[in-house]
């Protein structure tokens, strides 16, 4: 499949993703269909991986009444999708037009349709719905591109991989399994429950999403419900506790199932989501329960009396070729990944969630396992 008629050169880059990709999404067919879904998406072979991602590079670097674009391109035919809002005349894949229509797509939840016509490709309008395992390439910022895909119906989106210049990231999903892998981080793999919205664990997604979207960084210790433990890592009076408890978000998410589906519903989980991101932007850390009740916020976290000094934690993050390594918390981070690391390590039930100002997000569990605490870097799963 060809692209129009670009003045730029080849993107290096998608010429070399394009096989793995087309890989990826031969071999989660079958799966799909294993799950239940009702409609898969058209099959994108290597060619058109490569060209959507090309024009997507190129796109993103040009710029449009001083705005960069911000584009979401999906490989499939008006057919495939409910209510498609169908062009008169199609475009042409190309970096110019692209950028032009950037504007008026660039909202969350709008794709760009994409199929091949007379062995070329077009774009032929806009979706705001996808079917299981549609490509999906979403153009962040200048270089920086997202390839993803929809899990499950509703629709989950999970990174299959990331560029960044000539920097490829191709997501390893054997990261969900290692030994005590936190639940949210399989989550945002793909491994979890089908409910998106309504499973615990995927608010703890849009809470590190919306946390990392604020930019100043933050930290989440999530601890046990019914277990006051956790007060023996925390420098007393905590700032901002809170009592009794803020169950907001914990009454949502103990509404019937039924009500998870509508509108009402979800927009009032996204508030409730956003107004606890907010307060991670103070400094100290936010506590909540593993029933999202919020604790407290502003709290400093301190060496739990008796318990070892934290020397060392296993980092690893599910990219391929990755290896783990085992590095001091201080290597990876400032004093709130120190504090989140001492935390983990002496409260073995707890899950610390630590965004960087610099937009990287790190998981902390302790691991029975590896008798350490094990540090996840997740932020390529977030963008």
């Amino acid at each position: 499949m060809t692209v129009g008629s670009l003045a730029e050169p080849a993107y290096p880059a998608a010429r070399l993703v394009a096989p793995r990709i087309q890989a990826y999404f031969a071999s989660h067919r079958q799966a799909a269909r294993a799950h239940g879904a009702r409609t898969i998406a058209p099959e994108p072979d290597a060619a058109a991986i490569e060209a959507i991602v090309d024009a997507g590079f190129w796109a993103s670097l040009r710029r449009e009444e001083g705005y960069s674009p911000k584009i979401s391109l999906a490989f499939v035919a008006p057919g495939d999708v409910p209510r498609p809002l169908t062009f008169a005349n199609r475009l042409t894949l190309d970096p110019r037009p692209l950028a032009r229509l950037a504007p008026a797509v660039e909202r969350p939840g709008v794709h760009l349709g994409v199929c091949a016509d007379g062995g070329e490709l077009h774009v032929w309008g806009t979706t705001r719905e996808l079917p299981t395992l549609a490509f999906v390439l979403e153009v962040v910022s200048p270089g920086l591109l997202v390839i993803k895909s929809p899990r499950g119906e509703p629709a989950k989106y999970v990174n299959v991989a990331v560029l960044q210049g000539d920097r490829i990231k191709v997501l390893d999903e054997a990261g969900a399994r290692l030994p005590d892998c936190p639940q949210v981080v399989q989550s945002l793999l793909g491994f979890d429950a089908p409910g998106y919205w309504g499973d615990t664990v995927n608010i703890y997604v849009q809470l590190a999403v919306s946390m990392r979207a604020h930019g100043r960084g933050g930290a989440v210790l999530v601890v046990p419900s019914g277990n006051e433990e956790w007060r023996e890592s925390i420098v007393h009076p905590i700032p901002y506790a809170i009592e009794p408890a803020f169950s907001e978000l914990a009454e949502l998410m103990r509404l019937p199932t039924e009500q998870h589906v509508s509108r009402t519903w979800q927009d009032a989980v996204t508030r409730a989501v956003e107004a606890l991101a907010g307060l991670t932007a103070v400094d100290g850390a936010t506590i909540i329960n593993d029933r999202c009740d919020l604790l407290a916020f502003g709290a400093k976290i301190a060496r739990r009396e008796g318990r070892a000094q934290v020397e060392q934690v296993m980092l690893t993050e599910p990219v391929e070729g990755a290896e783990p390594m085992l590095v001091h918390p201080s290597q990876f981070g400032g004093t709130r990944h120190l504090s989140a690391a001492q935390f983990t390590q002496d409260q073995r039930e707890a899950v610390a969630l630590v965004a960087s100002q610099d937009g990287r997000f790190t998981v902390f569990k302790w691991t029975q396992c590896e008798n350490m605490v094990h540090a996840h870097r997740v932020d390529a799963l977030l963008l």
